[in-house]
C-alpha cells in the first residue's frame, strides 16, 4: 500500500503553515508515506505571498515551498507534487493537475465564479476536490455547498472534528461523487493523519489525477504507520448531529 497526502501547507506558500517544504520530507516518510501534495491557501485565501507583487512573481514565490520540498526529496523514494487550495467565501476547492507554469499564463484564474473554475479545471485535465466541505471556525459564519463545481469530496480532514466528517461523508454519499482523505497539515503533530491509498506507486500528479478519477484510490486515516479506510470508522462516517452553521447552497 502505497499512501500520499493529498493536504499540506507550507511556510513558503501559507501564511498559517509553520513548516519549510524540504523539512515535511523525513518527517513524512517516517509517517508512512509514500508522497505529498503540496496544496497551499491561493492568493484569495490565506496566502503567505504579497498580493502587490507582479502575478508572475506572485506565482515564483507561491511555488516556492512546492519546489523546496522537490528539492528536499531529490535521491528519495518519496513524491512531491503541485496543488492548489482555492477559496471563494470560506468554500475552498483542491485543484490537482494544474501547474505553476500554467498559473503563470492564466492570472484570469482570480476573477472567476464557481462554476467557471471548473469547467477552466476540466478543460486543463485538473481534478477538483471540494475540502472539509462542513468545516467549523470562528473565523467562519456559514456553510457554503454547491453542486456541480467538483469532481468529489473530502470526506476525512485531519484536523477536522469527527462530526464535521461524518457529515461531509454523508454529503458525498448522497451525491455519488469521488471521495478524498487529507491531514490539512500545517505543522508537525503526532496526531491521526489522513491521505489516499493506492495498491500501485503514484510517480506524478498526472498519475494521482487518473488514478483518483478511476476510482483506484482509498481515503484513508494515517495512525502509527497504519492506514484505516475511513469508510470503515464510524465516528468518521455516521453524523451524530447536523451541523450548527447554517447551510447555503450557492448558485454560482
Amino acid at each position: 500500500m502505497y499512501i500520499y497526502e493529498t493536504h499540506l501547507h507550507t511556510c513558503e506558500g501559507s501564511a498559517c503553515g509553520r513548516v519549510h517544504g524540504e523539512d515535511y520530507i523525513d518527517y513524512m516518510i517516517d509517517k508512512g508515506y509514500s508522497g505529498i501534495i503540496v496544496t497551499d491557501h491561493f492568493f484569495n485565501g490565506n496566502c503567505a505571498v504579497s498580493r502587490v507583487l507582479p502575478w508572475k512573481e506572485k506565482v515564483e514565490q507561491y511555488a516556492s515551498g512546492y519546489y523546496r520540498a522537490l528539492e528536499g526529496s531529490r535521491d528519495r523514494d518519496f513524491t512531491v507534487m503541485f496543488g492548489v487550495e482555492y477559496n471563494f467565501q470560506g468554500d475552498e476547492f483542491l485543484l490537482y493537475g494544474i501547474t505553476p507554469e500554467w498559473l503563470m499564463e492564466n492570472e484570469r484564474i482570480m476573477d472567476m465564479t464557481r462554476h467557471e473554475l471548473y469547467k477552466t479545471m476540466k478543460e486543463a485535465g485538473a481534478l477538483v476536490i471540494q475540502a472539509h466541505p462542513y468545516r467549523e471556525r470562528d473565523y467562519l459564519v456559514d456553510i457554503k455547498l454547491t453542486e456541480g463545481v467538483f469532481d468529489g469530496i473530502e470526506i476525512y480532514n485531519a484536523a477536522n472534528g469527527d462530526n464535521m466528517n461524518a457529515l461531509a461523508y454523508e454529503y458525498a454519499k448522497s451525491l455519488g461523487t469521488l471521495m478524498s482523505a487529507g491531514s490539512d497539515i500545517h505543522f508537525f503533530n503526532d496526531k491521526p493523519m489522513g491521505g489516499m491509498a493506492f495498491d500501485h506507486k503514484i510517480s506524478s500528479i498526472e498519475e494521482f489525477v487518473s488514478s483518483v478519477m478511476a476510482g483506484e484510490g482509498t481515503p484513508v486515516q494515517v495512525t502509527d504507520r497504519k492506514a484505516i479506510p475511513v469508510t470503515g470508522i464510524p465516528e468518521q462516517t455516521v453524523p451524530l448531529s447536523g451541523p450548527s452553521y447554517e447551510v447555503h447552497w450557492m448558485e454560482r
